[in-house]
């Protein structure tokens, strides 16, 4: 499937000295806080005459009432926000989301910060996961890198982005939504972003900084402590901004995570329903909940990532993960795995015989 990429690129390897992002900000896009607050407060909600036909037609389908279980609701759920019936899945649109953070300065990651893009060289060249999962169940893979080469600040000293930044992110994200998707999956590259997930989940839902800090890309040890230390820092750091989920996300998110948070709100605006992927998309929603608590009813959460933060946070979320299957590898990997099952649903739904085309006796 296409793989797009949004800056002049010669090799993989050169990733790092070249000139990145070149996406333009949508038209509709908000340039303040306000603004996107406005934004939010006007969002559309779901066709229930599109839900209403699904409805109708379950009971009529070959199979006992509710066998099908969850792919039963996967096909209401798509119809009320596709606004249509019968529901489609056909075309998919994948987007990955890569930014730099200057924390992992700090010693947070296992990793060093050009392994950023260095793996966004790696996508480019289709060697990555997420690759041969698009591949797989014939989705689209856009990858946007946000200013590799301008990390966020530290955010445990001042906030990682200021509002101009934060909001430029949030208009990149909306940008990268197709006119024409039926289903967008949302995901992230970021070496360091598993610690402002940690730092964001801790900051709006409370509990401590190891209650929410996992191993990301295999820190151990005296590195995790370091990690669960920072963590613990910057949400007191920026404690009294908290209570604010879009204040949170600038001061403790990332370019990638703005992005994503974009690409979510623009979706709904679109009426095209969204997969989650693992621990830093559902970080990013639960700083979007935490603005407007309906804001996620267009998305799933695709899986469960084996970061424990992630578990933690999808009960409180009120999301149950589409698959279990101890996965943490980010770049929409389980969103991208969880639109087989999406597939599913639509073919069942869309494709079995009623009773009565089929001749079949129904119940009495």
């Amino acid at each position: 499937m296409a793989t797009t990429f949004h800056w002049p690129w010669t090799s993989p390897f050169e990733a790092a000295k070249l000139p990145l992002m070149t996406a333009k900000t949508t038209a509709q896009s908000p340039d303040s806080l306000a603004g996107l607050r406005d934004l939010l407060a006007d969002l559309p909600g779901p066709d229930e005459a599109a839900r209403a036909r699904g409805l109708e037609r379950e009971p009529q389908l070959t199979k006992p009432p509710g066998s099908l279980g969850r792919l039963e609701t996967i096909t209401h759920w798509l119809a009320a926000w596709q606004g249509r019936h019968p529901p489609a899945a056909e075309t998919i649109a994948v987007r990955v989301f890569a930014g730099n953070h200057g924390v992992v300065a700090r010693g947070v990651s296992a990793y060093p910060a050009e392994v950023t893009a260095q793996m966004v060289g790696n996508f480019l060249t289709g060697g990555a996961a997420v690759n041969q999962l698009c591949e797989s169940v014939g989705a689209s893979l856009d990858v946007i890198a946000i200013d590799l080469d301008k990390p966020t600040a530290d955010f445990t000293k001042a906030p990682a982005m200021t509002e101009p930044e934060f909001m430029d992110a949030i208009g990149r994200g909306m940008a990268a939504v197709p006119d024409d998707a039926d289903i967008l999956c949302v995901g992230e590259m970021g070496i360091g972003n598993t610690t402002s997930a940690a730092a964001l989940c801790m900051g709006l839902y409370g509990g401590g900084a190891a209650d929410w800090t996992g191993p990301g890309t295999g820190v151990t040890g005296d590195a995790y402590d370091i990690k669960v230390q920072v963590v613990g820092d910057a949400v007191r750091h920026h404690a009294p901004h908290l209570a604010d989920g879009l204040k949170a996300l600038q001061r403790l998110g990332g370019r990638e995570l703005a992005a994503m948070a974009g690409a979510i709100i623009q979706a709904r605006l679109q009426r095209v329903p969204v997969l989650l992927d693992g621990y830093m998309a559902g970080a990013v929603a639960g700083a979007l909940k935490a603005a407007r608590p309906d804001v996620l009813d267009h998305c799933l959460a695709a899986h469960v990532s084996a970061e424990p933060g992630h578990r933690r946070l999808l009960d409180i979320l009120e999301m149950e993960p589409l698959l279990d299957m101890n996965m943490r590898l980010g770049e929409a990997s389980g969103a991208a795995l969880a639109v087989s099952i999406i597939k599913a649903a639509c073919a069942c739904h869309n494709g079995m015989a009623t009773f009565a085309e089929a001749g079949v006796s129904d119940k009495d």
